[in-house]
């Protein structure tokens, strides 16, 4: 389907969705991606140009937000089923009762939870109930070393390992561009080894200087002190038929990326699949009321994104865009390690 007009379709294609959590506080940087989302289709049709309406829909047409879709259906598993605190209080039991075990142990986690839940903010979440109950294990007050050491290296850490495993909306939109305009294809175990030498440094580098930054005012915890890890275990209680069906249901989604080399099948096509498996009667552990407390505003976000991206292109304002750029960037490109800082800011600044 064709038309003449200005595109009215990419106005409704960029709505106002924003991949923020429910009831998560506004920040300058959802206000920016808020305004962008409706100020850029309102600029193009107003442009005398005219536009295929299907370019306004075609991010939805792509298997980007539809990955995003079943990494989202993985969260909500393992949050649901408590998979997620199993894992995390399983791994805290085994390193130890010292400061510096503890606080690795903490990074370790986060970055095994990101394969089972692809939501940052989320991880966020578990890891900082995990943290908290540390931190009052320790005796300490507010202000501590301790405490202001694993909030932070979790924040840090949960925005970095989104982009290291494809998991997380950025990495997951990341490789779909790649694939769309490079004409490359893009493994998910391809992207895993290559970023796993990143992901070993990143662990040990954030571990070493926040222990450096933040020397700990208690240097370990007592026997009894370590027993909240055991508690909060017994808490959780054992494997139940749905904690065990998520499990699984992860386990083969994990063992199909680690070997898409073989199979050459689609990461998305696993994830989706995968994912609503989950909602199968008798096989999932998702019910109908999951599916409606699900956030979609991320799917609808970077569905958005791909299309407002196609866009541009139809229009040459990405030829626009990038020529400003260029311009003076061009100069700059020099060493290997200059061109890598100066694009990197570029991006950063883009």
């Amino acid at each position: 389907m064709h038309t003449t007009d200005h595109p009215l379709g990419t106005v409704v294609a960029a709505p106002a969705a924003v991949p923020e959590e429910r009831g998560a506080p506004g920040s300058l940087s959802v206000n920016v991606g808020r305004a962008a989302c409706v100020a850029v289709p309102l600029l193009i049709w107003f442009a005398p140009v005219e536009l295929d309406v299907r370019a306004a829909f075609s991010g939805f047409a792509t298997d980007t937000p539809w990955f995003l879709f079943g990494a989202a259906l993985f969260g909500t598993m393992a949050s649901k089923t408590g998979l997620a605190r199993r894992i995390a209080f399983f791994v805290m039991q085994r390193v130890g009762r010292t400061y510096p075990r503890l606080l690795l142990g903490l990074i370790v986690t986060d970055f095994l939870l990101t394969f089972v839940i692809p939501s940052g903010i989320a991880r966020v979440v578990v890891m900082s109930a995990v943290a908290l109950g540390l931190v009052e294990a320790f005796g300490l007050g507010p202000g501590s070393n301790v405490g202001r050491a694993m909030f932070l290296i979790l924040t840090y850490t949960a925005s970095i390992f989104d982009k290291m495993i494809i998991a997380g909306a950025a990495s997951i939109t990341a490789r779909g561009a790649i694939e769309r305009v490079g004409g490359v294809e893009v493994l998910w175990s391809q992207w895993f080894l290559a970023y796993l030498p990143c992901d070993i440094i990143t662990i040990l580098a954030a571990w070493r200087l926040t222990l450096w930054l933040y020397p700990p005012e208690k240097p370990s915890l007592t026997r009894d002190e370590a027993a909240y890890l055991e508690r909060e275990i017994r808490q959780i209680g054992g494997w139940t038929p749905e904690s065990t069906r998520a499990a699984l249901l992860i386990e083969l989604a994990i063992g199909l990326w680690m070997t898409d080399f073989i199979h050459h099948i689609s990461p998305s096509i696993i994830g989706l699949c995968v994912g609503l498996a989950a909602v199968l009667p008798g096989i999932g552990v998702l019910s109908v009321e999951d599916m409606k407390r699900m956030n979609y505003l991320p799917v609808f976000f970077v569905a958005a994104a791909v299309s407002m991206g196609e866009v541009l292109v139809q229009t040459k304002t990405l030829d626009l865009l990038t020529g400003v750029l260029l311009s003076w960037m061009e100069p700059l490109l020099g060493s290997l390690l200059q061109s890598t800082l100066v694009l990197y800011w570029t991006a950063f600044a883009y």
